[in-house]
């Protein structure tokens, strides 16, 4: 559908709440432990269906118009691919606040690294950072930013972290409203995120004047034997009975099964003839081992990315979080030291395995559509500005109360001012890469791969933060950490505006 099309059909505003049907759109109905029920994936598979007049949002989609760069040879009126590569340092200074609590110790280098791909349309700018959340509008300067640097709108920047907990955050709207209240860089340090964002800005600068033709697309995939496992433990009523976090000791949370989990790391990658010039990964877990002391590191799936590059004489990799919220590594991991280079050596096993089983396929610009529907995501119904502003002013109050009522305050004065989350998708052939807000719930990676089960289907989450953990419509009425008022921006109804707007990218 081309973009015209779209606008005819959708019109120029928002999904939000689409005329209900007979049929059952939950991604998840567990009734019983690790037993779900994706009868939205044939939700999935139709069109939308018709929007009510009356409670239309819309949809607004952009699609990749194609402009010719260079000719192939041999095909004289084939636009060429190409790919500039980028990298830039995103390690925080000693002292400055990371997730929970200042950095005392580099561990490891932290970085923001991506691509630029250019000759299909306006460029497209792919950026992971190994930090644990980018919200509001420092998300927004982040794609504003890159934007300039590479020469094309924000709508064509998707910027993600890897969610490491101890990495910095990053929330210029929540930081303006705690300097107006004596608590400037208790939780963000502004200078350093706005010193990265320039850094990663010039990294794309000067990688884009050079940029490498792109002549194929490489797919692999392989299993992750013993890494993640879902945190959300369910009793016989159909309730959250045990939280298995990234760190467990609790034998029976660790006898559970792994219960719902995507165990495949998905593996794109571009070439130049027989050259690799860059992969991407693409895995759904919560990337911790050990954490919260301020030992700064790009955690297990930085180290295995970075063993990879060694492996491969230094071949870039760039890797993505999918809908990691309610997956972690809880089931195989007790939180010593020891286990980081054990879930390292799985992470990097898969990604070596996804590697050798790469098949290549010709790649043209014919073959690169981009695709943004912007969404409102209903806000959760505890949230309320007044009662966070009063929290926020108490300055009787915990000092980690207040921090965390500026944070729901901005994404609440967002909601308010009627922002939307753009939601992407990158098509690279009969690969599509999807790009998502928040801490997502894997039943939606799962149910997205159903829309196009006979393609490779990608998610990176981890995009715009500031909805805080993303459920499923029914793990609200579960109970468990994830989906409580502490954790949750957002209402359960986002599991519609989200399907919704998955469809409309896949499609």
């Amino acid at each position: 559908m081309c973009h015209d099309q779209v606008k005819a059909e959708f019109g120029d505003k928002t999904v939000q709440d689409i005329e209900p049907t007979n049929e059952k759109r939950q991604v998840n109905s567990m009734n019983v432990i690790f037993a779900p029920d994706f009868s939205a994936r044939a939700a999935l598979r139709r069109r939308v269906p018709q929007v009510r007049q009356t409670m239309l949002c819309g949809v607004s989609a952009l699609v990749a118009a194609v402009a010719g760069l260079a000719s192939l040879p041999g095909e004289a009126d084939e636009p060429a691919l190409r790919v500039a590569v980028f990298r830039a340092d995103a390690t925080p200074p000693l002292g400055s606040p990371v997730a929970y609590a200042p950095a005392r110790k580099i561990e490891d280098p932290l970085s923001a690294r991506g691509l630029v791909l250019l000759g299909a349309g306006k460029p497209i700018v792919l950026c992971a950072v190994d930090w644990i959340g980018i919200a509001n509008a420092g998300h927004d300067a982040w794609r504003a930013e890159l934007a300039q640097a590479a020469e094309t709108t924000p709508d064509r920047v998707a910027v993600h972290t890897l969610h490491q907990h101890d990495g910095p955050r990053c929330d210029f709207s929540a930081e303006e409203l705690l300097a107006a209240h004596g608590l400037g860089g208790k939780r963000f340090d502004a200078r350093f995120a706005q010193q990265t964002i320039e850094r990663t800005a010039a990294a794309i600068r000067a990688a884009v004047p050079s940029p490498q033709r792109v002549t194929h697309l490489g797919v692999g995939q392989a299993e992750v034997e013993k890494v993640a496992s879902n945190r959300r433990l369910l009793g016989p009523d159909g309730k959250v009975k045990l939280g298995r976090m990234s760190s467990c000791r609790n034998p029976a949370a660790i006898a559970a099964p792994e219960g719902v989990i995507d165990p495949v790391l998905k593996m794109l990658s571009l070439w130049d003839g027989a050259r690799p010039i860059v992969c991407l990964s693409y895995y759904a877990t919560h990337p911790q081992s050990y954490y919260g002391k301020g030992d700064v590191t790009s955690e297990f799936v930085g180290l295995a990315r970075a063993m990879r590059e060694t492996e491969l004489a230094g071949l870039p990799h760039i890797h993505f979080n999918g809908a990691g919220g309610n997956v972690a590594a809880g089931k195989y991991n007790d939180g010593s030291p020891e286990r980081r280079p054990e879930l390292r050596d799985r992470l990097a096993a898969a990604m070596r395995k996804a590697w050798d089983a790469t098949q290549k396929m010709p790649l043209a610009a014919a073959d690169v559509a981009w695709r943004v529907v912007p969404v409102r995501l209903p806000l959760a119904p505890h949230l309320d500005a007044g009662v966070l502003e009063k929290r926020l002013a108490d300055e009787t109050a915990n000092e980690r109360d207040r921090l965390s009522a500026a944070s729901k305050l901005a994404y609440v004065r967002r909601v308010q001012e009627g922002r939307a989350i753009e939601l992407s998708c990158l098509r690279l052939k009969n690969a599509c890469v999807l790009h998502m807000p928040g801490e997502l719930f894997v039943e939606y990676q799962l149910a997205a791969q159903q829309v196009r089960p006979g393609d490779t289907v990608c998610m990176a989450a981890y995009g715009d933060y500031g909805t805080g953990y993303i459920g499923t419509e029914i793990a609200y009425s579960q109970g468990g950490y994830e989906t409580s008022a502490q954790a949750s921006n957002v209402a359960p109804g986002v599991e519609r505006v989200l399907t919704e707007a998955v469809d409309v990218l896949l499609k």
